[in-house]
């Protein structure tokens, strides 16, 4: 279960203080397929990061199977962060000075208790199922926008997180690449059991999720 418990966060400007996020309370069970919604400058980004641990919220809690994931130091953090949540931003984001295979298998590689295995087998395992098989050795500019943004999942996937947030995933990406990757974050819901939080401007993507969460000023309009 993820649960955001009176979740606020704010930031110290030259005109004054913005709220861009205002007492959010929300809970997406285990395993479900949940889409955030809303205006561009609404707190959904915001709602996101704080989710996945990368901005530290003003006030509340973010809950994950009942652990404050902000109490957490911030070594003991960035292990969860790594391990249990996978992120898919808006753009690729891929290194690209490293191949398809190395930016998968990099969080692999900084998880001292996965990088003993055989982190390239697995990268190359996610990497071969996401159709990227015959570009493990490709580096990201050799590849299509639609093929990096598949190797960008097979990362978030790398560690067999929770958790799968993905920001906008789809926003530069044409129609059928569009429907391409988002079959792919289906099949890995449904098949995995990874929870996915997705925040879309596109309705028609939002009407596939379980559960819609529309965002409005900061707040969870119900």
């Amino acid at each position: 279960m993820l649960s955001c418990r009176h979740l606020r966060k704010s930031y110290a400007t030259e005109r004054g203080t913005v709220v861009a996020v205002e007492g959010i309370d929300l809970d997406v069970p285990a395993g479900r397929f949940a889409a955030v919604i809303g205006r561009s400058g609404s707190g959904k980004s915001s709602l996101m990061a704080m989710i996945g641990g990368l901005s530290r919220p003003s006030n509340g809690q973010v809950l994950v199977d009942s652990m404050d994931i902000w109490s957490l130091s911030d070594a003991e953090l960035a292990r969860f962060r790594n391990g249990r949540i996978g992120f898919i931003f808006q753009f690729a984001s891929l290194l690209p000075t490293l191949r398809l295979v190395d930016n998968v298998a990099l969080p692999a590689m900084l998880d001292h208790k996965r990088a003993g295995g055989d982190v390239y087998g697995r990268a190359a395992t996610l990497l071969a199922r996401l159709g990227l098989g015959d570009h493990l050795d490709a580096y990201p500019t050799e590849v299509s926008a639609g093929e990096q943004r598949r190797a960008v999942i097979a990362r978030a996937l790398i560690n067999e997180p929770q958790v799968l947030l993905a920001d906008e995933p789809t926003s530069d990406l044409d129609e059928q690449t569009e429907i391409e990757i988002m079959d792919e974050l289906l099949g890995v819901n449904r098949e995995l059991g990874t929870t996915l939080l997705l925040v879309t401007h596109n309705l028609a993507l939002a009407e596939q999720a379980e559960q819609i969460v529309h965002i409005a000023n900061g707040a969870v309009v119900t």
